[in-house]
This record gives C-alpha cells, sequence and structure tokens, in this order.
C-alpha cells in the first residue's frame, strides 16, 4: 500500500485525507479525527472519532454490496485507512429525509418529527463557498454538473440505499432520520456510491429514547455548550457497537 504522504496527496476535506494508491485507479482514503461544524468554522479533533467513522462506513458500504449498490470501497485496509475506487466525484450532495427535521423544517413548513412517506430527496450543490444550496434538475443541468439521466440515477440509487440502510437501523434498534451521500463516476462513466456514510453524515436517534446519535449532538453542543465531546464519541461507539458483529470485529482486528 503506497504510503501516506504529502507527494502523494490528491485532497484534504474537512475530516479526510484522499492520497493517490499504488494503481492509478485506486485511492486510499486516512479517516482524520478531525470535527467540524458550520462549514468547517468550528474545528475540534477528536480521539477515535476516524477509527470509529471508517469501520461503521466499511460495515455499511459492505452491505450495500452485497443488496447490489455499487461503492467506492475496495478494502478496509485498517481502521481508519480504507482502500477505494478512485472516481471523479459529482459536486452534489443527495440528500434523503425520511422524517422531517433540522434545516428542512427551517425552511419549509413540515411539521417537526411528520414522517415523509415517500421519503424525500433532496439534491444540493456541494460548495462551501456558496454554503451548499439547494439545487433543482434545471439548475444542476445548466451548471453542467449532471445530465437528466445522471440525476434519475441519483434519485434510484439514493431509495435503493436508504431501502438497506433503513432496514439495517432498525434491526439494532436505531431510526435511519436523515442522511446524506455523495457520488463519483468511474472510468467508464459508471455513477457509483462514493465518500462515506457514518454518524458524521446520518442523523440516527435510538429507536426507544429518541436520544440523537449522531453529528447533530456536537452542533448543538457548540451551539448551546451543553454537551461535551465526550458525550459526542460515546454516541458514535454506540452505533459502532450495536452495528459490528463478532465477526467483523475478527476480521478488521478490533
Amino acid at each position: 500500500m503506497i504510503k501516506m504522504d504529502s507527494k502523494n496527496l490528491l485532497y484534504e476535506g474537512k475530516a479526510k485525507s484522499v492520497f493517490q494508491g499504488e494503481n492509478p485507479d485506486e485511492v486510499i482514503i486516512d479517516f482524520r479525527d478531525d470535527m467540524t461544524a458550520g462549514d468547517g468554522a468550528i474545528k475540534e479533533n477528536m480521539g477515535q472519532k476516524g477509527y470509529i467513522n471508517s469501520v461503521i462506513c466499511a460495515k455499511i458500504f459492505e452491505t450495500l454490496e452485497s443488496e447490489g449498490v455499487e461503492t467506492q470501497l475496495i478494502e478496509l485496509c485498517k481502521p481508519c485507512v480504507m482502500k477505494a475506487k478512485k472516481l471523479d466525484m459529482i459536486p452534489i450532495e443527495v440528500i434523503v429525509r425520511n422524517i422531517a427535521t433540522g434545516s428542512i423544517i427551517r425552511k419549509f413548513p413540515f411539521e417537526d418529527k411528520a414522517p415523509f412517506n415517500p421519503p424525500l430527496i433532496q439534491m444540493d450543490f456541494k460548495d462551501d463557498e456558496f454554503h451548499d444550496p439547494m439545487l433543482n434538475d434545471a439548475i444542476s443541468i445548466a451548471l453542467g454538473i449532471a445530465s437528466k439521466e445522471d440525476l434519475d440515477t441519483l434519485r434510484e440509487l439514493a431509495l435503493k440505499v436508504n431501502e438497506v440502510m433503513n432496514k439495517m437501523f432498525k434491526d439494532i434498534g436505531i431510526i435511519l432520520v436523515d442522511f446524506k451521500i455523495e457520488f463519483g463516476k468511474d472510468n467508464d462513466g459508471n455513477i457509483i456510491l462514493g465518500d462515506e456514510i457514518s454518524p458524521d453524515s446520518c442523523r440516527l436517534w435510538d429507536a426507544e429514547t429518541l436520544d440523537m446519535l449522531d453529528k447533530e449532538l456536537f452542533r448543538q453542543g457548540k451551539d448551546d455548550e451543553v454537551i461535551d465531546d465526550d458525550e459526542v464519541i460515546d454516541a458514535y461507539e454506540e452505533v459502532f457497537n450495536r452495528l459490528l458483529t463478532e465477526e467483523d470485529k475478527e476480521k478488521w482486528g478490533i
């Protein structure tokens, strides 16, 4: 596996660094412990976050692969380090909402915690400079970031991901409220699920208590100063512990 050093660095995001792999069509993704909010304006380092998120992501991606959804994952080399297919990422955040909460109820007159049936699919332009504005098909096509066929594929795949993940989390007593995913194209133009799925990109509630088990704890803690970093990592660990089987732990040396 290629060394993760500056000369091989392709991209550094808010919480992950992407390095060129040994093969030209592969990358190595380093999940860091950085936690951010407010388009990166708030940033902290939280021990074990990268470890936890990388394993959760690998577990979810493997499950999606088994259900016919192609992902970027090649293998989790070790916790924090993932070998993945190199993709030309589409600058669209695809958000699937099963329950109304968060920004959607601040922008539209939906009742808080009301279910969406069918799920609501929202697409945002991934660009911090413009604060990730909401897209429609006409704007996406005019910007040249996706064709009508691409957008239809993104919706179809997003609904499939939602179907698989809903069951996955329901089985461990967690409500999948909403989540954000990203896609890219391989060298043949195939659209593939990329980036990550973890408590950083999902809104997750305990099915019995409705306690938050995701990054929203960090956002609210920074706003209200009532939640400390240990509570955030404890929530991530709760998802980690419920999701992983003994076989998973043995496979990844956990």
